[in-house]
This record gives structure tokens, C-alpha cells and sequence, in this order.
């Protein structure tokens, strides 16, 4: 024997880089073409293949009994697919889920999964399993010549590479899967729109996407919920093969109790996920229209979550579409139709692409059937003839085969048969022979003959080919064909609801103390002096508002800032320092605050006679900050803001240190977002910078009201009439008040 001596100089050496990008690039088509990508032909990925074929094997068709479905994955794992049991049995349970699969392949009997939690299915010990009726559509034709075969992983026996699927399963079923650098999404269609498309595209082979779209009006999901998604964005995703769609739930109110009751839920949503959504928000304040859940689903309703409004005032359209905006009720899908052609390659393919190649295997497939059929039936024709013949002369045969040491070649020269009718013939049972009757041979001749020439004008001519297939594909969608479960309704976006309508409306005061610290208390009749305030510190000014709103404040420079009044500290507290809120400059202090709708008219005013008109959103600020709002002159500062009730009508009371006031329309200054203001009285700016006279109160005096002036124990009211020798035109100097009131502490208005 000889020796095969190798030398150490033939070893193959390869570059790293080279063995590994050889590596990943092997790897990566073995994933997309053999784990993650359906096949266009039977839409199915080659685990899901392997299973059915694994269950037809094993004769478990829609009308054997049940086995158990550890029986059906150890077929699978150890015939085809040499991968991990607990993956089989996942895309196992995955085919058998109705809420999964919109038309489920596999039969399951035991938990299999619900759709609140898909994934609580029981082990594979304690399931069992059959195929579903509607496998057939993919098996029917397994034996009949219609598909290639190919070894399995060891090589010992056969695996089909595709099923001859009778309907395009890609569309019908859909799929996602995430390969290396690619991923396919597609969604789940109704069977017979889908037929129709492929028969509308049989008797016009040049239709484009939006002749299809008039059969297929857009995917059809195994739930009730709405497909929200407008037309033009479907009819563009088939163009494409790219997209997204939109699910939303159904809903109604129940009369009676006044609650909103769900009924259907996008696709793969679980309403045990909807209610923690909804109740998460419930206990962050995030929803306070809403009092109640529960979730009454059973056998019956297989969906019926309860949502209980808080009051009949509630407005449902607005709380739902804030709910779909902010929970799963209404889900975004991806779509990606990316598939392994019949070419073999993969790619993203328009909904025509599909259809035409999807015809084109069907065409093939039905073919090769009756080719094969065709062939069957010439080989039984000849077996016939041979038969015939035999049966004709019988006992010449009969003596033929008794006398002589080889029968075969004088029966094919006696008789002029070929060496397959020879054999046939001695492979016959003599009983058989004798029992053989002429005119039962010929009966079955004459109908072999009928169905030859029949296959041989269907194979000879292509329209009779398209028929058949037009056919066939009506037979099958009036065999299991339903309606569509997922309605198409053109719905708006869903907006939810901002933070300040999602909060409470309640009345509230704002109390700030004199060190910076500010909290809220419920109400508006409280006395904001009489709350506990910390050592050293003391109560220096409030506010009343609504929790909805936010508390703007006017700071020692004239900045203005903006808080939340709903997450403001309890004045149960002490409350909390502003500066853990903003960031005012060093040494500023806060001078008032105020609050109300948006425009709502606002007098700020210095000490140094400047003021102006402003809205109370022009006070507003996310900055921490703050920002620039009133300009101070130098050695000014700043007076607290007023709110104006009626604008049009109020009058300005302005008094100075020096004993002076000046009565005047607001009307007179003028409105701005922002600066310095109009002179209202007028006080040398070198006087203010030396703090010799400024303005020491101001007050805005409606309809009816009063102006009362403070100077130590005695006090001065002026009323309307009182006020009209003090009125003068605006930036006057003012008149001198009574004696005794040279030196204002304050000015009330009542």
C-alpha cells in the first residue's frame, strides 16, 4: 500500500483578514438565506418549513389525532433542523397562535399562549399538536414531482427546499426576522383579496400597484382593531415595499354606567400592558380625568378592558386620543418586505414583484405536477398495453413462463413488449392474470387516455395553463377564505394631552417668605401670615391662583421666572427654596408674583417712576435663569407687579416719598414685552440714584374702589371723587398731599 506523504510546504496559509471577512460573509448568507428570510414560494423561513413537513411525516393532518409536541420538535431537531429545541418550539406555538398567525398552520391543543402574554405557553411535554386544515394549501401537492428536494443536515434523507404552496402564504401570514444587515417585516393579508389580485394580475399581467390596491385594500390583521393608516401612505408601502402602519383600538361608551369599554386591540398588544400604561399614569398625577380600570375579559369577550372617567363632563374622544397617543392602544408597525426571491437572491420587492414571481413559482409548480402526472399515466398506459396482451394470450404466456428457463426475453420477442411490460407481466400474481378481464383493462386504458390527452392540451398551451391556475386559486379561496377582521378607517393623529390639561383645575395660593422659600396651600381663603415659617424667617408675599397654571415671579434685577404651580410643596411645610428651582443672580431677592391666563394684562413699574403694560405670558420662562423682563434705571429697584382687572377703565395712582401723588389712565402707558417703560412720574434720575425721593407706592384703582395712604398710625382714603385733584397728565410731578402725609409708608387700594 502506498504512502501519501504531505509536506509541510503544502499547507494552505490564508491571511487572517481574509479567513475572517470569508467567515462573516459565509455566516451572513447562511442566515439570511436559511434561518431569517421567508421564501417567496411558501412564505415560510426553513425552521417553519421544516416543522410542517416534520408533522406531514408524521401523519399529523387536520383530521389525525393530536400528538404530543415534544414528538414533533424531536423530529424536527434531529431529522432537519440542528438547532436548540426550545427555538423550534417557539416558531412551533408561534404557527398554532389564531392571535399570531391569521391563518394558524399548526392545531394546538393544551396552553399554548394567550395574547396578553404570548410567551405563557406550556412546555412542549404537555401540548399536543396536529396540522391545520389550512396547511394543506401548502402540502397538497408535496408528492407530485411540483418541488427540488435536497439532503438534510447529515445527508441520510431528503428535505423539500420549498412547499408548493397553492395561495402566495408570504402575504397571507406575513413574517419579520432579523438577519445580518437586513430584516423583514411583513404584514399578515386577507386570503381572498389576495387571490383576487392574482387573478386580476393572470388576466393582466401589465396591472401596476394601484389597479392591485383595488383588491387589496391593505394588510389584515387577526385582531378586529382599525388600520388607521390613509390610503396613499398603503398604495406607496406596496410600491416601495417599505413603510409603516397604524392600528388603533375600538372603543365605545356604555350608556348606562357611562364607562369606556375596549373591544379589540392592535396586533400583538396584551391589555394587561395597556392597563399598567394607563395606571402608571394614573398614579403620577398624569391623568386625573380617569378614576377606575379593570379588565373583564373571558371566553366570551375575549377583550373588554373598562376605563371609568372621572365625571359624565368628561370628553371621551379627547381622553381616548390622548390614551392612543400615549399607550399601545395605537401601535406603529414596521413593514419591510424583504424576501428570498424565486431567484434565490433576497431583497425588498413591490407588492407587483411579489404577485408576478409569486404567479411565476405557481405556474412552474402546477406544471411540473401535471408533467409529472402526465408521466405517471403514460407509464401506466404502457403497463396497460403490455398487460393487454398478456391477458389476450394468457395461456401461451401461462406456457411460456412454465417452459422456459428465461421467460423474459421470449415473452418481449414473442409478444413484442419492452423489458418494463415484461417485467410487470411476471411480476404479476398468476391468480391475478387469470382474473384480469378485458374489459376492465380497456375501461381504464380508455380513461388514461382521456386524461393524457387532457395534461397534453393543458401543458401545450399556456392560456389553458393560466386558467387552470386562475382556478385552482378561486377554489381556494372559496374553500378557506373569510372576511377581513382588520377594518380600514382613515382616523387623524392622536394628540395627547398637554401637562397643564392633563392637571386638576383647583384653587390654590402661593405663599413666598421673605429667605426665598415658597409653598402652595389649597384655596384661596387662607391667611397666608398665620402659616409656621422657619426660625428668622417670616411671610412676605402671596398669590392666588389655579393648579393649572404657572407662578411667575419678578426678582430684585428684574428678571422674571416661571414655576409649575401643581408640583409646588404643600404649605403643610416649610416648603422648599426657590434657588433649588432657579438660578437667579447673587444677591437678588424676589419681589412678587403673579398668576392667571396667559393674557392677562400686567403693570411693572420701578421705583424710579418707569412702568409699562404687559402680558402675563411675556413674563414666562423655561429658563432656570430667568430673563431680562424690567430695565432698572441706575439706583432703582424694582416694584411689586400688579395685575390689571379692566385695563381700559383703571386708573394709576402713583405717591412719592416726598408726599406726591399722581392720579392717571393706565391706557396711558403703553404695552410691551419687555424694557424699561414710560416715565409715570417725573423724579430726577440724580434724586433717585441718591435715594433722596423715588416712588414709594403704586396702585391701580378700578370702578368704584378706593385709595388708601398710610403714614405711621394715620391713614387717608380717597375716593373717586377725592382722586380728580391729583389727576394730571402722565410724567407730572403730582400734588402735594394733606399735611401729615409728607412721609407714605403705603397705599392700599379697596
Amino acid at each position: 500500500m502506498n504512502e501519501v506523504v504531505v509536506s509541510p510546504d503544502a499547507e494552505e496559509r490564508i491571511a487572517l483578514k481574509d479567513y475572517t471577512e470569508k467567515a462573516y460573509l459565509d455566516y451572513s448568507m447562511y442566515v439570511i438565506l436559511d434561518r431569517a428570510l421567508p421564501n417567496i414560494g411558501d412564505g415560510l423561513k426553513p425552521v417553519q418549513r421544516r416543522i410542517v413537513y416534520a408533522m406531514s411525516e408524521l401523519g399529523l393532518k387536520a383530521t389525525a389525532k393530536y400528538k404530543k409536541s415534544a414528538r414533533t420538535v424531536g423530529d424536527v431537531i434531529g431529522k432537519f433542523h440542528p438547532h436548540g429545541d426550545s427555538a423550534a418550539y417557539e416558531s412551533m406555538v408561534l404557527m398554532a397562535q389564531p392571535f399570531s398567525y391569521r391563518y394558524t398552520l399548526v392545531e394546538g391543543q393544551g396552553n399554548w399562549g394567550s395574547p396578553d402574554d404570548p410567551k405563557s405557553f406550556a412546555a412542549m411535554r404537555y401540548t399536543e399538536s396536529r396540522l391545520a386544515r389550512y396547511s394543506e394549501v401548502l402540502l397538497e401537492e408535496l408528492g407530485q414531482g411540483t418541488v427540488d428536494w435536497q439532503p438534510n443536515f447529515d445527508g441520510t434523507m431528503d428535505e423539500p427546499k420549498v412547499l408548493p404552496a397553492r395561495v402566495p402564504n408570504v402575504l397571507l401570514n406575513g413574517t419579520t426576522g432579523i438577519a445580518v444587515g437586513m430584516a423583514t417585516d411583513i404584514p399578515p393579508h386577507n386570503l381572498r383579496e389576495v387571490v383576487n389580485a392574482c387573478v386580476h394580475l393572470l388576466d393582466n399581467p401589465k396591472a401596476d400597484v394601484e389597479a392591485l390596491c383595488e383588491h387589496i385594500l391593505g394588510p389584515d390583521m387577526p385582531t378586529e382593531a382599525e388600520l388607521i393608516t390613509p390610503r396613499e401612505d398603503l398604495i406607496k408601502m406596496y410600491q416601495t415595499g417599505r413603510g409603516s402602519l397604524r392600528m388603533r383600538a375600538i372603543w365605545s361608551r356604555e350608556k348606562d354606567s357611562g364607562d369606556i369599554v375596549v373591544t379589540a386591540l392592535p396586533h400583538q398588544v396584551s391589555g394587561a400592558k395597556i392597563l399598567e400604561q394607563i395606571a402608571a399614569q394614573m398614579q403620577a398625577k398624569k391623568l386625573p380625568m380617569v378614576t377606575d380600570l379593570r379588565d373583564e375579559s373571558d371566553h366570551e369577550n375575549p377583550t373588554r378592558l373598562i376605563i371609568t372617567p372621572r365625571s359624565n363632563r368628561i370628553d371621551d374622544e379627547q381622553l381616548m386620543q390622548h390614551l392612543f397617543a400615549s399607550t399601545d392602544l395605537e401601535k406603529t408597525y414596521r413593514v419591510n418586505m424583504n424576501m428570498i426571491g424565486i431567484d434565490g437572491r433576497p431583497g425588498v420587492k413591490s407588492l407587483d414583484t411579489i404577485l408576478s414571481e409569486w404567479l411565476s413559482f405557481r405556474t412552474v409548480t402546477t406544471r411540473r405536477r401535471l408533467q409529472f402526472r402526465l408521466d405517471k399515466v403514460e407509464k401506466r398506459l404502457h403497463l396497460l398495453e403490455g398487460l393487454l396482451e398478456a391477458y389476450l394470450n394468457i395461456d401461451e404466456v401461462i406456457h411460456i413462463i412454465r417452459t422456459e428457463d428465461e421467460p423474459k426475453p421470449v415473452l418481449m420477442k414473442r409478444f413484442k413488449l419492452s423489458e418494463v411490460q415484461a417485467d410487470y407481466i411476471l411480476d404479476t400474481k398468476l391468480r391475478q392474470l387469470a382474473r384480469l378481464e378485458e374489459m376492465k383493462i380497456r375501461s381504464e386504458q380508455e380513461s388514461l387516455e382521456k386524461e393524457r390527452d387532457k395534461l397534453e392540451k393543458v401543458l401545450g398551451s399556456a392560456t389553458r395553463l393560466k386558467t387552470l391556475v386562475r382556478k385552482e386559486l378561486l377554489e381556494v379561496a372559496k374553500d378557506y377564505g373569510d372576511d377581513r377582521r382588520s377594518p380600514l378607517v382613515e382616523r387623524e393623529v392622536a394628540q395627547a394631552f398637554s401637562e397643564n390639561e392633563l392637571i386638576s383645575v383647583d384653587p390654590i395660593t402661593v405663599v413666598v417668605s421673605e429667605k426665598g422659600w415658597i409653598r402652595s396651600a389649597k384655596g384661596h381663603d387662607i391667611d397666608p401670615a398665620a402659616l409656621s415659617y422657619k426660625a428668622g424667617d417670616s411671610f412676605k408675599f402671596a398669590v392666588r391662583g389655579k393648579t393649572n397654571q404657572s407662578v411667575m415671579l419678578l426678582d430684585s434685577t428684574g428678571r422674571s421666572y416661571a414655576i409649575a404651580a401643581h408640583n409646588l410643596p404643600s404649605a403643610r411645610g416649610q416648603g422648599e427654596p426657590l434657588s433649588g428651582r432657579l438660578n437667579p443672580p447673587n444677591g437678588a431677592s424676589f419681589e412678587g408674583a403673579l398668576m392667571g391666563p396667559d393674557e392677562q394684562r400686567v403693570l411693572l413699574t420701578s421705583d424710579a417712576g418707569y412702568g409699562f403694560v404687559a402680558r402675563l405670558a411675556d413674563l414666562f420662562s423655561k429658563n432656570r435663569a430667568g430673563k431680562t423682563m424690567l430695565t432698572l434705571p441706575k439706583g432703582a429697584q424694582v416694584m411689586a407687579p400688579q395685575l390689571l382687572d379692566n385695563p381700559e377703565e383703571d386708573l394709576l395712582a402713583a405717591v412719592s416719598n416726598e408726599g406726591r401723588l399722581l392720579v392717571f389712565p393706565v391706557t396711558e402707558l403703553p404695552e410691551l414685552a419687555r424694557g424699561k417703560g414710560n416715565k409715570i412720574m417725573n423724579i430726577p434720575s440724580a434724586r433717585v440714584q441718591s435715594r433722596e425721593e423715588y416712588v414709594i407706592a403704586v396702585g391701580v384703582i378700578g370702578e368704584g374702589q378706593a385709595l388708601t395712604l398710610h403714614a405711621g398710625r394715620r391713614h387717608l382714603t380717597l375716593k373717586a371723587s377725592d382722586l380728580d385733584h391729583y389727576r394730571g397728565e402722565r410724567g407730572r410731578r403730582g400734588n402735594k398731599l394733606p399735611r401729615g402725609f409728607q412721609k407714605v409708608d403705603r397705599a392700599e387700594v379697596s
